[in-house]
Formats: structure tokens, C-alpha cells, sequence
């Protein structure tokens, strides 16, 4: 069966299987489903944007590009059509993802063992400290300290509490690390 969405001009444009098959792949959940409600207003903020800012400028960049004689060499109307489809992909990919989403809250009785959202402070077996927040595959970023709760670091995390050692497997390889402290509040 093949899917369709309407252009700006009112047709119908199919996509090919190509584009179907790459549409499902990108909306299929990877590992965990969980967010922070930080994570998840961020992406919201996202799709908003997309669709009441970017993607109604771009339509009217392509209508009067249209408006100004041959398509078939004109590069302001190529590029706009080109830019217009990876928004509405994004614009789909981001509903079907915010769908699919939960948004974890911590709780109270949360505080004292690393759960997810947790503000986690590690010390290595040299003595320098690290802080990483586990939060879900859509938000990490490891420059900000923001590690998916499906790295390996997180998975040994999970469930300790201040002074538990973990060891993390690693490419590099094993290290030892000491939990210094754990905290909920956003830094």
C-alpha cells in the first residue's frame, strides 16, 4: 500500500518505497522510550517551530518561486521543494516520536539510588570526578554530560547509591568508578 501526503498546491504526492521504508525506520523507537520532561519540551519546542515558523516561510518561498516561470531550471524553487520534504519528514518523525514517548518525573522515593534523570557525580580510580545525567536516547548529548540510559555507563549506574563502585566495560576497557552523588533537581 502505498502512502501519500498533499503538496502546497493542493495534488497528491506518493512516496516511493524508499521513502516509506525510511519514514517507518526513523518513527520505529530505539532502545529505551523514556524522557525527561525537559528532553520532551525541547522536542516539542522543536515541532512547533517547524510548523508555525519554518515550514510556512519555506511554502511561501517556493509558491513565488513557482510564480516566476520554469521549474525545471529554476534553483530557488528546487531547493525549497527539496528543504519543504525534509520538514514535513522531521514534522512526522518528531509526531510519531512525542506519541511514542514517556515522560519520566521523578518521585521522592527515587532519591538516594541512581533511577533515570538523575544527576550522578562519578570519581575514577585517579581521583577526577565526572557528572553525567542518564536521560533518554532522544536527549543525550555527552558534551552537556547528558548520557543515554542505554550506554553502558548508565546501565551500570542504574539502581546504586552514593559510595557503590561500579566497573564499566568499555572499548577502551574496564574502569572503576565510585558514585560521589546523586541529585534530581536540574543543574
Amino acid at each position: 500500500m502505498s502512502k501519500a501526503f498533499v503538496k502546497e498546491d493542493g495534488e497528491m504526492e506518493e512516496l516511493s518505497p524508499l521513502e516509506e521504508a525510511e519514514e517507518e525506520e526513523e518513527a520505529r523507537p530505539r532502545g529505551a522510550r523514556y524522557i525527561t520532561p525537559e528532553g520532551f519540551k525541547v522536542l516539542q519546542d522543536e515541532l512547533e517551530h517547524l510548523w508555525k515558523v519554518e515550514r510556512p516561510k519555506l511554502t511561501n518561498e517556493v509558491m513565488w518561486a513557482a510564480a516566476q516561470g520554469d521549474r525545471s531550471e529554476n534553483a530557488e524553487y528546487i531547493y525549497g521543494k527539496k528543504r519543504l520534504r525534509e520538514i514535513d519528514r522531521r514534522i512526522r518523525f518528531l509526531s510519531r516520536r512525542l506519541d511514542s514517548l514517556t515522560v519520566v518525573e521523578p518521585s521522592p522515593e527515587q532519591h538516594g539510588a541512581v533511577r533515570f534523570g538523575a544527576w550522578v557525580t562519578v570519581e575514577d580510580e585517579e581521583g577526577e570526578q565526572q557528572t553525567y545525567r542518564i536521560v533518554g536516547p532522544d536527549e543525550f548529548d555527552v558534551k552537556a554530560g547528558k548520557i543515554s540510559v542505554d550506554s553502558p555507563l548508565a546501565k551500570a549506574l542504574l539502581g546504586k547509591r552514593e559510595d557503590d563502585t561500579v566497573v564499566v566495560h568499555r572499548p577502551k576497557g574496564e574502569v572503576e568508578l565510585t558514585i560521589v552523588a546523586i541529585r534530581y533537581e536540574a543543574q
